[in-house]
């Protein structure tokens, strides 16, 4: 983690106190701390479209006005979070967005493409197509894994205890590769198997064991264990069974089914991203 670029995704309503707590742990990493602020402006009017032909598009004073209070609230906030920055005495640089919701995600990938981890702060939570979008952007347009802290705002970026969800799947790997500097650093690292299958083409005989013997070629601390389900859905049951070994942080690939079927039937990736109970690493 030393030396890494942190991209640090926060809304213009984001308190100085969580803000600085995130600074003081990226200046303790002798990290530089990309801040990016978020805001969105309304869609834009098309039916101005609709105006006769040779004229001038009629946009309403109403989106103009919306369009430039945005604008001017993204400016003061990013004035306050550079006098913050250098407070705390970090190494950063600050960065607006303000676009329709729509062009979220690739505004943050943008971004991203040059940081070595993402954090996604609560208080975008409050703003739930904001979030939405970030979260999107970062796991499906960009190369880097993004952090949701829990609600106590622990220090998500060096944790002692870390959970990793693990199965075969492409996702759950690229998960644990790029969480791979935080897992060296903690003290120690459960591998949890929910429902193994323990065939040879699927989970294998022993289930979390190959990819301990790698983790532990690296330096980290690993337990294995497999747990049943229970009944439970998957998601809920890597939530509770993490709070029972400690964790300060949960590391699992995200959305191994497509993301339509998971909006609209639920599945493990949308129970991790809308709790608050435990702070989650995803990657895609």
């Amino acid at each position: 983690m030393k030396n890494n670029t942190i991209l640090i995704a926060i809304g213009k309503n984001c308190a100085e106190r969580e803000l600085s707590k995130k600074l003081e742990e990226a200046r303790n990493l002798s990290g530089h701390a990309a801040i990016l602020i978020i805001g969105q402006t309304p869609p834009y009017p098309v039916f101005a479209y609709g105006s006769p032909a040779y004229t001038a598009a009629i946009i309403p004073e109403e989106w103009q006005q919306a369009v430039s209070e945005e604008g001017a609230a993204l400016k003061a906030k990013a004035e306050a979070v550079e006098k913050v920055l250098a407070l705390h005495d970090v190494s950063g640089d600050v960065t607006t967005i303000c676009c329709e919701p729509a062009l979220i995600p690739d505004a943050v990938a943008r971004r991203a493409m040059l940081c070595d981890l993402a954090i996604v702060t609560r208080d975008l939570r409050e703003t739930p197509d904001i979030f939405r979008q970030v979260t999107y952007g970062l796991l499906f347009h960009s190369p880097i894994g993004a952090i949701l802290p829990d609600a106590n705002d622990d220090d998500v970026m060096t944790p002692k205890r870390v959970f990793v969800a693990w199965n075969t799947s492409l996702q759950t790997a690229r998960a644990v590769h790029q969480a791979l500097p935080i897992l060296r650093n903690a003290d120690e690292v459960t591998i949890a198997t929910i429902d193994p299958v323990m065939t040879e083409h699927r989970d294998g005989q022993n289930p979390g064991s190959d990819v301990a013997k790698w983790l532990t070629h690296h330096g980290c601390n690993v337990v294995v264990k497999q747990y049943p389900s229970g009944g439970l859905g998957i998601g809920t049951c890597i939530i509770e069974r993490s709070k029972e070994c400690g964790t300060d942080l949960v590391v699992m690939g995200a959305y191994g089914h497509s993301r339509l079927r998971e909006s609209v039937f639920g599945g493990t990736t949308r129970t991790l991203i809308e709790q608050s109970d435990q702070a989650v690493f995803l990657a895609h």
